[in-house]
């Protein structure tokens, strides 16, 4: 059995709904809602998702190949209202995909460079999430690990609490911030090292620990028994082909090599 770069990461990234039961998972982008949409086929069937519009399904909808929203599993109507008091109440998972990540799990998808009235470039702006990083869970997907994106320092724009005490606010412990785990091309990661620091939980299979910290503009933790990312399940790959099947999830790893590692011998 094979299976590519992307599968891995989104067979890591599934995983990070596992222990959740019912609440929203919010996957950003198509690999992160592939990830999520995988899920709820069958890790935990008790997810929620919507449609990306106004009603929560009881089956995912395919990542790919939707021309219209008719004949989709609708189990009800969930508008913006309904989203936010959901949201507010800490019943949700966002996996998003910021453009910058620091030593404190604090992330920027707003601008990057110069200063906050003139950025070298200008991204979405914060866009929810403050609210989201001090209300519910979030994980992080990353295409590209670099020190581009794990940045030296803080984020060029904070748009959401991490582990820094400075920033906290007020009210809130470090304990009350919630990010689950962080999936690269290269490795899994989490914030449960010493004094809520970045640590390593596995690496992909091929990847070093060298590699990954010449990749990480901070010094990381490594988990005990670090082990490798474990590879996609027959279940799992079929999944993938069922919810995307126009393959979008070959194309969205553009700067890495094309190409498909082997799966162990004893992977279902």
């Amino acid at each position: 059995m094979t299976f590519s770069l992307a599968e891995l990461m989104v067979s890591a990234a599934s995983r990070v709904f596992d222990d959740d039961g019912e609440v929203l998972a919010t996957g950003i982008g198509l690999l992160p809602r592939l990830a999520a949409s995988v899920a709820m086929r069958s890790s935990n069937p008790a997810l929620m998702m919507t449609d990306s519009q106004s009603f929560l399904l009881s089956s995912p909808n395919p990542v790919s190949g939707l021309k219209t929203h008719a004949g989709q599993a609708n189990e009800n109507w969930m508008g913006f209202s309904r989203v936010f008091d959901n949201l507010w109440s800490g019943a949700r998972h966002a996996l998003v995909g910021p453009s910058q990540i620091d030593r404190f799990g604090q992330s920027n998808i707003s601008a990057l460079g110069g200063t906050y009235e003139a950025p070298k470039v200008q991204l979405l702006g914060v866009r929810g999430f403050p609210g989201n990083s001090i209300r519910h869970a979030n994980s992080f997907f990353v295409p590209k690990h670099s020190r581009r994106v794990f940045v030296e320092g803080e984020c060029d724009v904070v748009c959401s609490i991490g582990y820094n005490p400075e920033r906290l606010p007020k009210g809130y412990e470090l304990s009350d911030i919630d990010i689950r785990q962080v999936i690269t091309d290269l490795c899994v990661m989490d914030f449960q090292g010493p004094g809520f620091q970045a640590r390593i939980r596995s690496l992909h299979p091929g990847v070093t620990l060298e590699e990954v910290r010449d990749n990480t503009g901070f010094e990381l933790a490594v988990i005990d028994h670090l082990s490798e990312t474990p590879a996609p399940s027959s279940d799992q790959l079929s999944l993938m082909a069922e919810l995307d099947p126009e393959n979008l999830r070959a194309k969205q790893l553009k700067d890495n090599p094309p190409g498909v590692r082997e799966a162990p011998a004893d992977a279902e």
